[in-house]
């Protein structure tokens, strides 16, 4: 089955690095016109670079602090004056921030939320009217498996997280008769520029490759999973393909997760 975004115009938060720039990358390459959001415009315009090798549609880079309502309204606006409409928001910029919850501040707290909750909100509030007008969009937000099984000590991660699956259901409801298919994917043990930093951190005398290897093993699947296998899945929900698919919370996490 081939999966393709031909006509379809995708923004991608956290677009630069990582799973944004995987997926990116994937849509482009189904025929996509993509826009990618991130904070630093050299990381930025290198990413743009490397989606255009591929792309078949337009690729549109926007500087952006999405934790920001003011810059989230200016990059949409860009967006929208350079593509013409939005179809599909991936809502995917986030960190993994987990502290013992005594010492998580108020500031913390806003932070997170701000980061990886109201920017959601705010970006899908923002193009949900068009979506709503034309009878079709794709919303993907982007968590992790703490969102079902939150374990001691994740906090604030898993409680934002959480919240964005909530988030993810609610939108659904609301956008189906509309045509708006609303998702969750739930991130597990995927090779990032995440990973390359635990292995900066710990990873001893061990390559990276070795380091990879041996943290995947617990993975029941016995690896950890590539970008790339994670963008397939975000394609697929963005596309027709996927067209009886709503208000769902998928694990993208090689069986990790103790809940479906």
């Amino acid at each position: 089955m081939k999966v393709r975004l031909d006509g379809r115009t995708a923004v991608i938060t956290g677009g630069s690095k990582g799973l944004g720039l995987a997926m990116a990358t994937r849509f482009a390459a189904s025929g996509a016109d993509v826009a990618i959001l991130a904070r630093r415009p050299d990381a930025l315009a290198e990413a743009r670079a490397a989606i255009a090798a591929t792309a078949s549609g337009r690729v549109e880079a926007v500087s952006c602090d999405v934790s920001k309502a003011d810059d989230v309204g200016r990059a949409f606006a860009a967006v929208m004056a350079r593509l013409g409409r939005i179809d599909i928001v991936v809502n995917n910029a986030g960190t993994a921030r987990t502290l013992p919850f005594e010492e998580v501040t108020d500031a913390i707290w806003q932070e997170d939320l701000d980061l990886k909750l109201f920017a959601a909100i705010r970006l899908t509030r923002l193009a949900w009217p068009q979506m709503k007008a034309r009878g079709w969009g794709r919303v993907i937000n982007v968590l992790n498996i703490g969102a079902k099984s939150p374990r001691a000590g994740s906090a604030p991660t898993t409680i934002s997280r959480a919240a964005g699956m909530a988030l993810t259901k609610v939108l659904a409801g609301e956008g189906a008769p509309h045509g708006i298919l609303v998702n969750a994917l739930l991130v597990g043990l995927i090779v990032t520029e995440q990973v390359r930093k635990w292995h900066g951190l710990r990873g001893g005398d061990r390559s990276l490759e070795a380091f990879i290897a041996e943290t995947g093993k617990p993975v029941p699947l016995g690896r950890m999973g590539t970008a790339e296998e994670f963008a397939n899945v975000a394609c697929f929900l963005a596309s027709d393909a996927a067209g009886y698919v709503t208000g769902t919370a998928i694990n993208v996490d090689g069986g990790s997760s103790p809940v479906v």
